[in-house]
């Protein structure tokens, strides 16, 4: 079978500055790592079929999408979704720009990890991302370089220390494996920067206890327990948590599990039932009802569709 390969524009030194730089194929993940100099610049008019994620290490990149403009320095992470235009280059007055970036389709649960940063016409942005996790995302790029590469026999090779050339994930099998570190990447950066406002007590409480819901959605949390975790009474949690994020403690609970029920249906060949136990819902049938109100179809029919030829 012929297979067309896509070769990566590094859109540096453009003649023409309105010229649309080609994207990826939307089913190709693509990474690859750039240190650029003034004058590199990328257009796409109609935006790209696939999300774009970049993470900045050295100098500044100029990057806008629709009417959203971003600087994007050390330590941001921008993603843009799809199919809006855009373009990016060297921030003005910057004398580089060195960033990882992907080409990549988005799994479903992982909207509502991307929602709070968004800036506008599907842009989000993650600002100052901790010191603490940016050896993690590093890695985990690095990784994804090395996944990306392998074609499903053996190992995956070993990560380049400086990866010059972009990687393609053409098998399933890479595919899936780099866009587990895409899914990674994602996680550390929005859940470490869920800071909060400096100085502010009570948000940082809330985002204690999304943080604990994020991480074990299966199990019995009620507001009680929650409460006993951020030291606050059930009433003033309550009303804190409202306060700060316009739901309840309990239906954050549920847009928590809902979503890790997707991931759990779009990763796994777990049961429904067996998803819903893992996701902390009382039946499969409770778990059903609910999962269609908040995505208009069915745990099975949801499956089904992620998994139809035509989304291979």
């Amino acid at each position: 079978m012929t297979q067309t390969v896509w070769m990566p524009d590094e859109a540096a030194n453009l003649p023409d500055p309105a010229a649309t730089t080609p994207s990826p194929p939307a089913e190709l993940l693509v990474v690859g790592w750039f240190d650029e100099r003034p004058g590199y610049a990328a257009r796409r008019a109609g935006g790209a079929s696939s999300w774009l994620l970049t993470w900045t290490l050295a100098g500044a990149g100029r990057i806008r999408q629709g009417g959203a403009e971003v600087l994007a320095r050390p330590g941001d992470l921008v993603v843009l979704g799809a199919e809006v235009d855009h373009e990016y280059g060297v921030a003005p007055d910057a004398d580089r720009w060195t960033f990882w970036w992907v080409h990549f389709q988005p799994r479903t649960s992982w909207h509502g990890w991307l929602r709070p940063v968004e800036v506008g016409d599907r842009v989000f942005v993650v600002r100052s991302v901790p010191a603490a996790v940016h050896g993690r995302i590093d890695a985990a790029f690095e990784r994804m370089h090395a996944d990306a590469r392998w074609s499903g026999v053996g190992a995956p090779p070993p990560p380049s220390a400086l990866p010059a050339v972009p990687a393609m994930a053409v098998p399933t099998a890479a595919r899936e494996l780099a866009t587990g570190r895409v899914e990674e990447i994602l996680l550390l950066a929005t859940a470490a920067g869920a800071t909060g406002e400096p100085g502010d007590p009570g948000d940082a409480r809330v985002r204690r206890a999304e943080a604990i819901l994020a991480a074990d959605p299966g199990s019995p949390h009620t507001v009680r327990s929650l409460a006993r975790e951020v030291a606050l009474s059930p009433s003033r949690f309550a009303h804190l948590f409202a306060e700060e994020t316009g739901r309840t403690p309990m239906q954050a609970l549920r847009d928590v599990r809902l979503r890790h029920a997707a991931t759990l249906l779009e990763a796994t060949n777990l049961a429904v039932g067996q998803v819903a136990t893992a996701c902390g819902f009382v039946s499969a049938f409770h778990f059903s009802r609910v999962f269609r109100a908040r995505f208009g179809t069915s745990p099975r029919a949801f499956r089904a569709e992620l998994h139809s030829p035509e989304r291979l």
